[in-house]
């Protein structure tokens, strides 16, 4: 059924303008519900999950109450997470841009105390903020909570679920006991309920129900893979079809600061979001993010707790939940706003049972895929330098360039000869070399739903990690075998290079290096392996002594080297 429009939810002519400037044409269902509702003073208990529109829900009618001669704080919104609150208070500024002498301020920890005392002595007449910062505003005397007129809890089952039980109760307790309450949540649970008994005046529930509890513009599937695999499997997804954002989830913030070197090694946009940055950091990463400078976002469930952002067009689960309702409010954060999005989970041994008891919850069938081959990938490569060349081909917006391609004419050099070192060029540009990787070299093996058993641990040789560092005195060499993982071609040799992605180097740099330094003829390289603490480069076997004499004093990022033919195992 259509929503009722704006105009006819009792709500004030300047709020009416902001809305009209923002675009929005109708209210959310629970908009619509909860508007009126509160504006006539009841109590309100909004049950919606997260992109419902709820945030305007409840600061519409926030600000439709505010006295903006009076500077005292009128209203309290409390927010779980110091993301939320900054996101709240961001929509409080842009439905409120068309009221003259509106102030209002986020409050959170992490942020520094003097700004925000500053903010409150000067007069603000709403706050959004953590329970945690602002109980501490309320003992020190910095927040005066005499004028409230309206609290509300944004995701109160969120804050309950992360311990803030008490900061909630000595928080609504020093409000006025005449204010009015909005309480929204996700789920009502009992820690909901008590809140709602001891501190609700007789409040109307507003309920949306949803029929699916995930969107039904969200493709999901998975991919069985080992944790040491993880980042070779989403790079080569990420190459196959490039997204504009993406959110990577992850379980731990280890997990999240080795991701993201491990893609920012491989050439990726990429950057994290978790609970040991400072506020500056977790602001200036989702500026960065929203922009679109950074590509992906490595991120744990907490530290991306209220992000919106609707243009990410794939969300990964780095590591499965272990809760199939964070897997929902996970793959929630794309397929918005009508559009289509893609959720890939990675999978390996009992994480097979998780994701049956995810479909089970979701009510829907999660796919599986196979992970794709080296030589997809290179494929996709070609196929994605081809409809780039042509684009630019036919609209004919390369003119500038005339002369140098005339210059290379002139001395000897053929049309095709030209255009295979432009598609070299911008292959190289690419900077992103794959690996080989367990699951390239065993067969396609049956899941438990297809009837067969899961797959287990490490269990066999071949299934131990990869070790690239030295020996250890008395124990084993590397277990990667260099020479039957990775052959080269035919008429190549694998030069060994003793730096690799621990130590911030790119494929583009090495070949840079190895062009300028060894002055190799163009276009000769072959692929390029990076390993964390070495890399394996494939060059014409005549050019192999070239290689390694003449670069000796050469560096790369400052650091010197050592390149030689590689060996092998035992090899350093």
């Amino acid at each position: 059924m259509e929503t009722p429009p704006f105009s006819e939810l009792g709500l004030s002519a300047p709020l009416l303008a902001a809305i009209e400037k923002l675009g929005y044409e109708r209210p959310s269902p629970i908009q619509a519900m909860s508007i009126p509702t509160a504006l006539k003073g009841t109590d309100i208990v909004g049950l919606s999950e997260t992109g419902s529109g709820k945030t305007a829900a409840f600061v519409l009618p926030a600000l439709s109450l505010l006295d903006l001669d009076n500077k005292h704080p009128q209203v309290l919104i409390l927010c779980p997470t110091r993301e939320l609150a900054v996101q709240v208070c961001e929509e409080v500024h842009r439905l409120g841009s068309q009221l003259p002498g509106l102030h209002a301020t986020p409050v959170y920890g992490g942020a520094p105390m003097d700004r925000q005392l500053r903010a409150l002595h000067t007069g603000v007449q709403l706050i959004v903020g953590t329970p945690g910062r602002l109980l501490d505003h309320l003992r020190r005397g910095s927040f005066d909570p005499s004028h409230i007129k309206m609290a509300i809890l944004d995701e109160a089952d969120r804050m309950l679920d992360m311990g803030f039980r008490d900061e909630m109760d000595e928080m609504l307790a020093a409000l006025p006991a005449e204010r009015q309450t909005l309480f929204f949540s996700a789920t009502m649970n009992p820690g909901v309920s008590r809140l709602i008994q001891r501190f609700g005046r007789s409040p109307e529930v507003i309920e949306v129900q949803q029929k699916a509890r995930t969107v039904s513009t969200v493709e999901q599937s998975y991919f069985e893979v080992r944790q040491r695999s993880k980042v070779e499997v989403l790079s080569r997804i990420l190459d196959m079809s490039p997204p504009r954002l993406a959110l990577v989830f992850c379980n731990t913030k280890r997990s999240v600061d080795e991701c993201t070197e491990d893609l920012v090694n491989r050439g990726y946009a990429a950057d994290r979001l978790h609970g040991d940055m400072t506020q500056m950091m977790r602001e200036r990463v989702l500026k960065r993010f929203r922009e679109g400078s950074v590509e992906l976002l490595i991120a744990t469930d907490v530290a991306a707790r209220g992000l919106d952002v609707e243009e990410i067009d794939i969300v990964f689960n780095y590591d499965l939940p272990a809760d199939p309702e964070d897997y929902v409010h996970r793959i929630g954060r794309t397929g918005r706003a009508g559009r289509s999005g893609r959720a890939v989970s990675f999978v390996f041994g009992r994480d097979i049972y998780r994701m049956q008891s995810i479909e089970r919850y979701t009510r829907s069938v999660i796919r599986r895929e196979r992970i794709p081959s080296q030589e997809q990938v290179e494929g996709r490569r070609a196929d994605l330098i081809f409809d780039s060349l042509r684009e630019r081909l036919e609209s004919g917006k390369f003119d500038a360039y005339q002369d140098n391609i005339d210059r290379l004419l002139e001395t000897g050099h053929t049309p095709t000869d030209i255009a295979g070192a432009l598609v070299t060029l911008l292959r190289e540009a690419s900077g992103r070399e794959g690996s080989m990787i367990a699951e390239d070299r065993e067969p396609e093996r049956r899941n438990p739903r297809e009837g067969g058993k899961p797959r287990k641990g490490p269990k066999f040789e071949r299934d131990r990690p990869p070790h690239d560092g030295p020996p250890r005195e008395g124990g084993p060499g590397p277990k990667f075998e260099r020479g039957a993982a990775r052959d080269s071609s035919p008429g190549m040799a694998s030069m060994f290079l003793s730096l690799g992605k621990t130590h911030g180097i790119m494929p583009k740099e090495i070949v840079g290096m190895l062009y300028r330094e060894a002055g190799l003829p163009d276009g000769c390289l072959g692929r390029i392996s990076m390993f964390p603490r070495h890399s394996l480069i494939d060059i014409p076997q005549e050019l192999d002594q070239q290689v390694i004499d003449r670069p000796r004093s050469a560096r790369l990022r400052g650091q010197p080297f050592r390149l030689d033919v590689d060996r092998g195992p035992g090899r350093y």
